[in-house]
């Protein structure tokens, strides 16, 4: 009886976990929307056109045959080079309030991987090895920053679209035991 009780409150917990994970991925996807055009029209032309959108090629093969801790675990790395990242755009970003909108996206960002780290405690995972490695890169001229830039903000869009993804997948398969 104890074991069931047991069970019960773990399966509870994870499916508690899952769902305030997926809540703050689904926040911060709506975040990155309002930051984005803000940015892209910091950015300028042609960065801040409605047709400078290259498609990113996704391996969807790959990514349905996942198994949990791997599917945490992508996330869970993605998403500490992409804090970095978003971290040095907010440092090079001159316009106060744009700045101040990216350090508050950091924030979110930072909680979302504390709650991917739980989660994958939770559920009984090791977590990834940090990847705070961040190498130095050369000295960019102003139109390579930009691009670079646009990038970082669409791999983000992308990341938080796969995450919201990931955990409803998630929940279906904790539902289903």
């Amino acid at each position: 009886m104890v074991t069931a009780m047991d069970s019960s409150h773990s399966l509870a917990s994870e499916r508690s976990s899952i769902e305030s994970t997926y809540e703050l991925t689904k926040y911060l996807e709506y975040q990155l929307k309002e930051i984005k055009d803000v940015y892209l029209t910091y950015l300028g032309p042609p960065f801040n056109e409605k047709d400078f959108s290259p498609p990113a090629a996704t391996r969807l093969e790959l990514w349905h045959g996942l198994e949990n801790q791997a599917r945490l675990a992508q996330n869970q790395k993605a998403y500490s080079v992409l804090l970095a990242a978003v971290r040095e755009l907010a440092r090079s970003t001159l316009c106060p309030s744009l700045k101040t909108s990216l350090l508050h996206f950091c924030t979110g960002l930072d909680g979302l991987l504390g709650s991917i780290s739980a989660l994958m405690t939770t559920l009984g995972y090791t977590l990834p090895p940090s990847s705070a490695n961040m190498r130095m890169r050369p000295t960019m001229n102003d139109f390579a920053r930009k691009v670079e830039g646009f990038w970082i903000l669409r791999e983000l869009q992308s990341w938080l679209w796969r995450s919201a993804k990931d955990f409803n997948r998630l929940k279906k398969r904790l539902r289903a035991h």
